[in-house]
């Protein structure tokens, strides 16, 4: 699937079409890190997915899940407009928001870190980065999250509960690059990632932002 057909499933007006650049923050929830026996992060782990890793929730199942593919549940923020790198940014910046899964190859990933490579073979594949059609963001609202797979609730999140808050992540990019409209950013994983195969449905639900849905992988 295109960018342009991605666009028009998951950021219909008023929002902007997605620009291709997706950040996502690793270790931002501490019951997460110490899951996986990390350190706690004393800035935000940031990593990036190509384009061509999206999918819709409707889309077809992807071919490369196996035993050590492992989702992770995650509020993803839209960017509205232009922020230029050293400026500072708020809430205001974010116009969307929605539930996504990042897939991840935990055997990969662990073969990676033990070699001190990138992870992006990890996590940059296709159908690797899920998302439901972006939503108004609802400022100033503790934001609750949950993921089931076959009806099984497998993690449950709040932005309360974010080592580091939208408002940081955004300064955090903004002292390396520009930020676009368009842009996509994964806000990481609360505990209680697990095992996934294709052929298993998943649930994303959210109250506080109106989102009960359904896929397969």
């Amino acid at each position: 699937m295109t960018l342009d057909e991605l666009s028009k499933i998951l950021t219909k007006a008023p929002f902007p079409a997605l620009s291709g650049n997706v950040y996502c923050v690793g270790r931002n929830y501490t019951d997460h890190v110490k899951e996986l026996k990390n350190e706690l992060p004393k800035e935000p782990v940031i990593f990036l997915k190509a384009p061509s890793a999206l999918r819709t929730m409707e889309s077809s199942p992807i071919a490369c899940a196996d035993e050590s593919f492992h989702h992770e549940i995650e509020l993803v923020l839209l960017i509205g407009t232009h922020i230029a790198m050293g400026q500072k940014a708020d809430e205001s910046a974010i116009q969307g928001i929605t539930l996504g899964l990042d897939l991840t190859r935990r055997d990969v990933q662990n073969e990676l870190k033990a070699k001190g490579l990138p992870w992006t073979l990890a996590k940059s594949f296709a159908g690797s980065g899920v998302l439901h059609p972006f939503v108004a963001f609802p400022r100033g609202k503790t934001l609750d999250f949950k993921l089931f797979v076959n009806n099984d609730l497998r993690q449950t999140g709040t932005s309360s509960d974010m080592i580091f808050d939208f408002g940081f992540i955004l300064n955090f990019l903004l002292k390396y690059q520009d930020l676009q409209p368009g842009d996509i950013i994964y806000t990481g994983t609360p505990a209680g990632v697990a095992g996934f195969r294709q052929g298993d449905e998943f649930h994303f639900e959210s109250k506080a932002l109106g989102i009960d849905a359904r896929g397969r992988l």
